[in-house]
């Protein structure tokens, strides 16, 4: 019985095992099942990842994208302001014109003798230098000062202001205009005056003022303006040249008929910088100031060498203590 029983036993239990068979045949499908939804949501996860992993990326291109269009408007922004910046600092008012323009000549015209007679000497670097081997120049009988320069040129128009002051002292200008030395050069904006379309009248010293270029780019110069003359041609070619000079052509160039001669400027340009012509033309009035000290004591020296060519004509001008300021010279 006990054999039996454990046969029984085994059989039963093999029976119970056979019984479970199909039972064991679902656990398998359970787990199938499992491991689908697992790898199912897997699958999501994956995608769920994969999904902020790209909207990541999205967000730092925009963000990337975003902050350099910023760098780049901060660039533009800082390019304004510093160009209005230095444009603040270097560029002084556009040539004046109109009313305006014919009262600064007006004034600089007409300066009262007793202030060019207190800056006296001033503040000058060079004077003209002497001719001797050339034929006296002279335009219907009275003698010829020639000034050759360009309105693109600062120093130019640092001087023409000397001259416009020394030259009215003998005569009287008219159709004189205003302008300015080029921007993009030394000294940008200096203003002044330009004798391009002007005349000058006088019954002691005839004058030409030549400009040969405009104060406005054209391919690699500026462009052409006054033509030379054949006369002012000769004067540049011989006086403007080795061996009265280092090099040909330069400017701004003055020929005191032939006489005397003047390369480049004779007072320091520098102090017209970021000044306007109505601030130029105020600063005359005050002898002590620098800008007075530069242009009248040029202009008082260019009096001088003019009342040599004039024979001391007309009297109370070249008596004046302002022409004789620099008589030591001669």
């Amino acid at each position: 019985m006990p054999r039996a029983s454990g046969i029984r036993t085994g059989r039963k239990t093999i029976e119970m095992s056979t019984e479970r068979g199909p039972g064991q045949s679902k656990k398998p499908r359970g787990h199938d099942q499992a491991r689908k939804r697992s790898r199912a949501t897997q699958d999501r996860v994956a995608r769920v990842l994969a999904e902020q992993h790209q909207r990541r990326v999205r967000q730092q291109r925009l963000a990337i994208a975003a902050i350099a269009t910023a760098v780049v408007v901060v660039v533009v922004v800082a390019m304004v302001v510093v160009s209005r910046i230095v444009d603040s600092g270097t560029t002084a008012a556009p040539a004046v014109s109109g009313a305006a323009a014919d009262r600064i000549v007006r004034q600089t015209t007409t300066l009262p003798a007793a202030i060019l007679d207190q800056v006296g000497k001033g503040q000058v670097l060079a004077k003209p230098q002497t001719v001797t081997d050339q034929p006296a120049l002279a335009d219907a009988g009275k003698p010829l000062i020639v000034y050759i320069g360009a309105e693109y040129c600062p120093f130019c128009a640092s001087q023409r202001w000397p001259v416009v002051v020394a030259m009215s002292r003998f005569g009287t200008f008219a159709g004189l205009g205003m302008t300015h030395s080029a921007s993009d050069d030394v000294y940008p904006n200096t203003q002044s005056f330009s004798f391009h379309g002007s005349s000058y009248t006088s019954q002691y010293l005839a004058f030409q003022g030549v400009e040969v270029a405009t104060n406005e780019r054209e391919g690699n110069g500026y462009g052409p303006l006054d033509t030379l003359t054949p006369l002012q041609q000769q004067i540049m070619t011989t006086l403007n040249a080795p061996p009265y000079v280092d090099s040909s052509g330069a400017i701004p160039f003055m020929d005191f008929a032939n006489q005397y001669f003047l390369l480049g400027g004779a007072y320091d340009a520098e102090l017209l910088q970021k000044q306007s012509a109505e601030q130029i033309v105020a600063a005359l009035r005050d002898p002590s100031d620098p800008i007075a000290q530069g242009i009248i004591g040029t202009a008082n020296i260019f009096t001088t060498y003019l009342c040599q060519l004039t024979n001391g004509q007309p009297g109370d001008v070249c008596q004046s203590s302002a022409a004789q300021a620099y008589a030591e010279v001669l």
